[in-house]
């Protein structure tokens, strides 16, 4: 049963490949990372450079509270327009938050940053994970990464362990 606040989709669900236009998703785990967000917002400050729009999928309103935050502070002296998918500007902003399941308004950039299969990645170019070191986090990415890879998405992998904190 899923927490209030919590997405709700299974790793059951099922997808094609490719989606209307035939463009096939775009997979990167971005793994054995210590600082997870720290990941997200660098990745995300990269998007926005090459004026890429970004849904931020979350788990619930603390953790966009968070991310918000750090978005605010990240890069340095620099600036990521952003919001939460539920503010009345979200249809004008690149960048957006999402803890409540609404439907993404935007299909290039997919973060997901929820330990669960987010059943809409296929209508996204592209889909980033970011795994921790956690076994649980690092279990749940495997499963994932199985999903995708027995359905034919292009998975790419970037190990992090080597970079400095």
């Amino acid at each position: 049963m899923p927490q209030e606040g919590r997405s709700s989709c299974s790793v059951t669900t099922s997808c094609n490949v490719a989606d209307i236009d035939g463009v096939v998703t775009r997979i990167d785990f971005y793994t054995h990372v210590k600082d997870k967000w720290q990941v997200a917002v660098q990745l995300v400050g990269k998007a926005w450079e090459r004026k890429q729009a970004v849904w931020i999928r979350v788990d619930n309103e603390s953790t966009a509270n968070h991310v918000d935050t750090l978005l605010w502070t990240h890069p340095p002296g620099g600036f990521v327009p952003h919001c939460r998918s539920d503010h009345e500007l979200a249809c004008e902003t690149p960048i957006l938050i999402d803890a409540w399941n609404r439907e993404p308004v935007s299909h290039q950039l997919l973060l997901n940053l929820c330990q669960d299969l987010p059943e809409y990645f296929s209508r996204f170019e592209r889909l980033i994970e970011i795994v921790g070191l956690e076994d649980e986090d690092r279990q749940k990415a495997r499963d994932r990464f199985v999903y995708y890879r027995n359905r034919g998405f292009d998975l790419h992998s970037h190990n992090l362990s080597q970079l400095r904190s």
